[in-house]
């Protein structure tokens, strides 16, 4: 016996959560928290060399729950980076490759407006076009898309899906082993519908990963940093962990969260309280 409460086996730590950490520091990390999953980031898995990663987290004996991210869907160059991504979670057995499908076409993150196209809806058909040719690749190396719908504040730059019945109704025409959703606590809480498509997706077989953390209030200026630890913010994990688990989802739970403050601190301090909240604040909501 463990001694762990049920359910606490199934953290995952999301990389970008000790940012600051490379991947040998984050898989020795998992191990001496005694965390079993991590999900990964292509960049720092890039820097310490996809095959060195695939290696050491295979021999920590850790499970990966996602690959982030591919998408950017809705540009001109997306579709050779995103084989590539699709051959790195087919390396490293990634459960999912999470895809943020991207914003208006020439709209960037972080940089002046120039150039752009405020045409939404085909924005949003460049997305369903892509999936179209991207499936393919993905299923014949194994590998499961799961489609992140993002907190309509992200609309513009990174992900023209904002609710978890658009990540749904684009991933419908094709098999729910192929196409999943992330249903992400940060991006999906004020959204009344959020518990009913939560069972809409598990009816669908289509909950790839669950993600949790919570939302600062007030926002910071740089609202890509707006996450908090669970606790530390307004949402009521409760219902959502419940629809979760009601839904059949019994996968890793990812936290991930983007904070200037949870980067700069200990990373050990950081794991320390996730472990904590993750018991207090999830797991009672999964039996």
């Amino acid at each position: 016996m463990t001694g762990r409460k049920p359910g606490a086996e199934r953290l995952s730590l999301n990389q970008w959560t000790t940012r600051r950490w490379s991947v040998p520091e984050a898989v020795e990390g998992c191990r001496r928290h005694g965390i079993e999953a991590i999900g990964l980031w292509r960049e720092p898995v890039a820097e310490h060399g996809l095959s060195a990663t695939a290696e050491l987290v295979r021999d920590a004996g850790l499970r990966v729950s996602s690959l982030c991210r591919g998408g950017f869907l809705t540009g001109d160059s997306w579709l050779r980076d995103n084989r590539r991504a699709v051959d790195e979670a087919a390396e490293l057995g990634a459960a999912c490759l999470v895809l943020v499908v991207g914003g208006l076409p020439g709209v960037v993150p972080g940089e002046p407006l120039s150039g752009f196209s405020r045409d939404l809806a085909d924005a949003r058909t460049r997305v369903a076009e892509a999936l179209d040719a991207l499936v393919p690749y993905a299923e014949e190396r194994g590998v499961r898309l799961a489609l992140e719908p993002l907190h309509p504040m992200y609309c513009a730059d990174r992900a023209v899906l904002s609710t978890l019945k658009q990540a749904l109704d684009l991933a419908s025409p094709y098999p729910a082993d192929r196409v999943g959703v992330v249903v992400d606590t940060f991006h999906i809480w004020w959204d009344p519908e959020a518990l009913g498509q939560i069972a809409r997706a598990g009816a669908e077989g289509r909950i790839a990963s669950y993600q949790v953390c919570d939302q600062m209030h007030p926002l910071p200026a740089d609202v890509l940093l707006g996450r908090a630890m669970m606790g530390d913010g307004v949402i009521d994990f409760a219902p959502l962990t419940a629809a979760v688990a009601a839904a059949g989802y019994d996968g890793d739970i990812e936290v991930e969260i983007f904070n200037a403050d949870v980067w700069s601190a200990d990373p050990d301090e950081v794991l320390a309280t996730m472990k904590q909240r993750f018991a207090d604040l999830i797991v009672p909501s999964l039996a």
